[in-house]
C-alpha cells in the first residue's frame, strides 16, 4: 500500500494518482483564475497556507516534474494575452510589468501537496488519495463504472462507522462485563473511542457544509484576481472601484513620498478620503503596529475624513479595535470580496 513518506520520495508513485485532482477541492475550496483552469503562486501558497518563498522553492527544486503536470511560467506575448483575459478585468486596465509569471494547472497544484511536507493542508490531500488508494486496491473488480470521489468518501465513513461503531466499542463493552481487575481502564478506553467517533463524525459534516454550494458566494472569481495582482495594480483596482462609486479627483500616489497613504479621492459628497492598500496572501494579518502607523498619517498629515485600510488579509483583533477608536474603516477579505462585487462601502454612502 501507497503511503505518506512514500508519496513524498517516489515520483513514480506519484504519477500513479496524478488524475486524482478532485480531492483538493474534498479538502479545501480551491480558487481558480476567471479561465477556471489556472492559479498563480500566490494562489497556491494561500490554498497551502504557507509562504509564496515556499512553493518559489519547491519550483525550483522539482520543475521538471511540476512542468509535465501543467506548470508554464508565461512571458512575452504568451503573458500579455494571459494577463488580458484573466487579469486586466480587475485590475482596471492598469498595464501589468512583469516579465514572467508562473500558472498553476489544478494537476500541478495536487503535484505541490505530494511534495510539501510542512502544510497541513498537503497532508490532509495526501490522507485523501491513500483512503482512495486502498479503497481500488481492495474493492473486489466489477464490470460496473468506477465510483467517484463523493462516493469513495461515503465508503470510507462507512468503514469508519463499523469498525468503530459495530465492532470496537461492542467489543469494550464484552471485555467490560467480564473483567474485573481492568474495568475501569476498559471503560477509559472505551469513552476515547466513542469521543473519536463522535470528533469524526463532526469533521464529515464540517466537510458536508464546506463542499455544498454556495449560492452566496457567485463571484468567487473576484478574490482569486485580487490575490495574483502585485501591490501596485491592487492599488490601482482600488481607485477603480473608488471611481465607480463616485469619488473624484482619486490619485494613486508614487512610491516616494506618499507619507504613508497609497491613494487620496474626494467622496461622492465632498469628504476627503485616503487609502491604505496591502495586497497580502490571505493567511497572513494586518497587525496593529501598521494600523497606527496609518492613524497617524490619514488623520494627523492628511486630515481626512474618510480612511480606508483596505487588504487582502484578516486584521488582527488588536489592529480592528484600533481602527474602530481611531474612526479607520478596516476593509478585510469579506467587505473587501462584496465591495468588488458590486455592493457600495458603507464609509462611501
Amino acid at each position: 500500500m501507497i503511503n505518506d513518506s512514500a508519496l513524498l520520495e517516489s515520483r513514480s508513485l506519484r504519477d500513479s494518482v496524478m488524475d486524482r485532482t478532485d480531492v483538493l477541492d474534498r479538502v479545501k475550496a480551491l480558487s481558480l483564475l476567471p479561465d477556471g483552469m489556472h492559479v498563480t503562486t500566490a494562489m497556491v501558497a494561500a490554498y497551502f497556507e504557507v509562504a509564496e518563498t515556499v512553493v518559489n522553492n519547491l519550483l525550483s527544486r522539482h520543475r521538471q516534474e511540476l512542468e509535465s503536470n501543467g506548470l508554464r511560467v508565461l512571458r512575452g506575448a504568451d503573458l500579455r494575452e494571459f494577463q488580458k483575459l484573466n487579469l486586466s478585468s480587475s485590475s482596471g486596465g492598469y498595464p501589468q510589468r512583469r516579465s514572467g509569471l508562473a500558472v498553476w494547472s489544478r494537476r500541478a497544484i495536487l503535484n505541490v501537496a505530494m511534495l510539501l511536507r510542512d502544510s497541513d493542508v498537503a497532508r490532509q490531500v495526501r490522507t485523501y488519495l491513500l483512503d482512495m488508494e486502498y479503497l481500488a486496491r481492495t474493492q473486489p473488480v466489477e464490470n460496473s463504472p468506477q465510483p467517484d470521489v463523493a462516493s469513495l468518501d461515503d465508503r470510507i465513513d462507512q468503514r469508519i462507522t463499523h469498525i468503530l461503531g459495530k465492532t470496537v466499542v461492542p467489543m469494550f463493552n464484552a471485555l467490560i462485563e467480564t473483567s474485573g481487575e481492568h474495568r475501569r481502564e476498559l471503560m477509559a478506553l472505551r469513552a476515547g473511542v466513542q469521543h473519536i467517533e463522535r470528533r469524526l463524525q463532526q469533521h464529515h459534516a464540517r466537510l458536508r457544509r464546506l463542499e455544498s454550494p454556495r449560492d452566496d458566494r457567485p463571484l468567487a472569481g473576484v478574490m482569486a484576481a485580487m490575490d495574483a495582482m502585485t501591490g501596485r495594480e491592487f492599488e490601482h483596482h482600488i481607485a477603480t472601484l473608488l471611481r465607480r462609486d463616485g469619488c473624484t479627483s482619486v490619485v494613486v500616489l508614487g512610491r516616494h513620498g506618499d507619507r504613508g497613504v497609497d491613494i487620496t479621492a474626494l467622496t461622492a459628497d465632498g469628504r476627503r478620503l485616503v487609502a491604505q492598500c496591502k495586497r497580502f496572501a490571505p493567511h497572513l494579518h494586518i497587525t496593529s503596529p501598521e494600523v497606527q502607523k496609518f492613524v497617524g498619517s490619514a488623520k494627523v498629515l492628511y486630515a481626512a475624513d474618510v480612511a480606508l485600510f483596505v487588504a487582502t488579509c484578516r486584521f488582527t483583533p488588536d489592529a480592528l479595535s484600533i481602527a474602530e477608536e481611531a474612526g479607520i474603516t478596516a476593509v478585510h477579505r469579506g467587505p473587501l470580496e462584496k465591495w468588488a462585487a458590486g455592493e457600495l462601502l458603507t464609509a462611501l454612502k
